[in-house]
């Protein structure tokens, strides 16, 4: 996991939120508590907020031809694999080795954001978010979740923009 400073530490931040806070762009957390019996982190996450899980977005990490690439899809839905290696130019996507996404991007599976990530991967965002005002995304780990507008986590993520959810 990602080494947090003393400042992170002690006011609750994480990477993520640490992100969005120097980007001086509009966005929420919502804190909730996390059951580890839960069948589904996004899920969990919807309910637990009373949001619609179409408008709570799941951050996956995929191997596209050899390199590690962030999908961001509704959790109301599914990675397309193909539509996801279709939209960074790639021929084939497989779902990364858990480990080595957590490794990579210094999140722990269930809390990994598309923002903050120890390295930058290229990511791509279903779509889908530019019909919401807003979107919720993890914030770096269970029970965290920032709402922002889908312009600005595309900005700050350098997203590509593409159908890569399935229902």
């Amino acid at each position: 996991m990602a080494k947090k400073s003393k400042k992170q530490q002690q006011s609750g931040g994480t990477p993520a939120t640490v992100a969005l806070a120097a980007a001086g762009v509009t966005y929420a957390v919502h804190a909730y508590e996390h059951d580890p019996a839960h069948a589904s982190y996004g899920e969990e996450a919807a309910e637990a907020m009373g949001v619609s899980p179409e408008r709570v977005f799941k951050t996956l990490v995929a191997d596209v031809d050899g390199a590690l690439t962030v999908a961001v899809v509704p959790v109301a839905g599914q990675l397309d694999l193909k539509a996801l290696a279709a939209a960074v130019g790639g021929k084939r996507a497989a779902m990364a080795d858990p480990a080595l996404a957590e490794r990579t991007t210094g999140y722990v599976r269930g809390g990994i954001s598309p923002l903050g990530q120890r390295k930058r991967l290229p990511t791509v965002l279903d779509a889908s978010a530019s019909v919401h005002g807003t979107i919720c995304v993890s914030a770096g780990r269970r029970g965290l979740e920032v709402e922002l507008a889908p312009g600005d986590l595309a900005e700050l993520t350098d997203a590509v923009l593409a159908p890569i959810g399935r229902a």
